[in-house]
């Protein structure tokens, strides 16, 4: 007797372990019987970590229901089944699951075109973002709800948590002239806010192009918090891309992305542990990471690390440097830690300047990704982060005074 209560008390506990404690958007959304799609020729904008919280793709859960009629699908980069590699060019395609027409949002177009929404009544999106300005999902789903005020369609946004947090903002605002699909709109590098949220700032505080407004509705989820990690969501991560294969990734894509639009300094892409490294041939590993702690920086610390990238720019070379290995995500100021990386870098080898060994072309796309010039013009100066901290913190509080009000969740 004693064992049958035991086994039924652990069964009890694996399957209560494996059931997650937040339900999505669109978990919400079945829930409440697809209430907000309801007899509408309806057009959903996703990709492979578009499923629900059992892993259900939302093509297939959509495709399935007869309350509404799903006539296409709308593909970003990577695909909507993630066939292509980062950067691909895609084309239009039929879907071999559902026969579904695919347009794609990565190749002659980025915004779909009235061609491509024909007969559709609302368009759902329903992608898993990382938090990131430069992350290219937020700048899809902001045309896309241009497109769907130009041409009179609905927009609806499933929503999903904010693998970063609720909590954590950085970086300065985009400026005039540095608009681009990975800095689209004047929002912090760091936003703190879930795809839905966002979607509700950029459509209410005029955000879109030429201040356009989309009829827009957010199926909120249920359980998350701005406070709660990614782990303690109970939910599975699905790779948002090739290089962003775990939860953590998201974190150190921040702290190591913008150095590596550079070409110069690897941040792991090709290896193992894309984003989590500082890595060249010349660089001494022990002394790098001996003089990285002596910073003392929070929440982070730094071990040196040699490998040999499988593939990429730097495939077969033998490059050493530092891992990051975040041990207080709270405390660590992401978007600090490539900049406090330069300065040493600098210290130690001044003869290896990254602005001045990369492809000039890597220069604009590192200003854009930064979102102006002024965070390089400031920076290469004397190449200390102290030059530059004000001006990446100067927008924040105000950031944060109007996103706000768009809160879904808690603050």
């Amino acid at each position: 007797m004693r064992k049958s209560i035991f086994f039924t008390l652990l069964l009890a506990g694996i399957i209560l372990a494996q059931t997650p404690k937040v339900k999505l958007g669109i978990d919400v959304l079945k829930e409440n019987n697809f209430r907000e799609l309801k007899g509408k020729r309806v057009g959903l904008i996703t990709n492979p970590t578009g499923v629900n919280n059992q892993l259900i793709s939302t093509i297939d859960i959509l495709a399935a229901s007869d309350e509404f009629e799903l006539v296409a699908l709308y593909g970003p980069e990577h695909g909507v089944r993630g066939d292509y590699a980062a950067g691909d060019y895609v084309e239009n395609y039929t879907d071999e699951k559902t026969n579904l027409p695919v347009y794609s949002l990565y190749g002659k177009t980025r915004k779909p075109n009235k061609e491509m929404l024909k007969g559709i009544d609302v368009l759902v999106f329903d992608i898993q973002d990382i938090g990131c300005r430069s992350y290219t999902y937020i700048s899809t789903m902001g045309v896309a709800m241009e497109a769907a005020a130009e041409n009179n369609i609905g927009f609806v946004v499933l929503d999903r948590p904010n693998p970063l947090g609720g909590n954590k903002v950085e970086g300065n605002l985009v400026e005039d002239g540095f608009i681009s699909f990975v800095s689209q709109f004047k929002i912090p590098y760091v936003h703190g806010l879930t795809v839905g949220e966002l979607a509700l700032l950029l459509n209410n505080e005029g955000m879109l192009s030429q201040g356009i407004k989309c009829d827009l509705k957010v199926v909120p989820m249920s359980g998350w918090k701005r406070e709660i990690s990614f782990e303690e969501t109970g939910l599975e991560w699905i790779p948002t891309s090739p290089h962003i294969p775990y939860k953590e990734t998201s974190g150190y894509y921040v702290a190591t992305g913008v150095l590596g639009e550079l070409g110069v300094i690897s941040e792991g892409v090709g290896y193992t542990i894309p984003f989590q490294v500082y890595a060249a041939e010349w660089i001494d590993a022990p002394l790098m990471a001996e003089k990285m702690n002596e910073l003392d920086l929070d929440g982070i610390t730094f071990r040196p690390i040699v490998f040999k990238p499988f593939y990429g720019k730097n495939s077969g070379k033998r490059l050493s440097g530092v891992q990051l290995h975040i041990t207080d995500f709270e405390k660590v100021n992401l978007l600090e830690l490539q900049f406090r990386f330069l300065e040493v870098h600098n210290m130690l080898y001044p003869e290896k300047n990254p602005f001045e060994l990369c492809d000039k072309s890597r220069i604009s796309m590192f200003d854009k990704v930064c979102g102006t010039s002024k965070i390089r013009e400031l920076f290469t100066k004397s190449f200390r982060f102290a030059d530059i901290k004000e001006y990446l913190e100067k927008d924040i509080k105000n950031f944060k005074d109007v996103s706000g009000k768009y809160y879904l969740y808690g603050n």
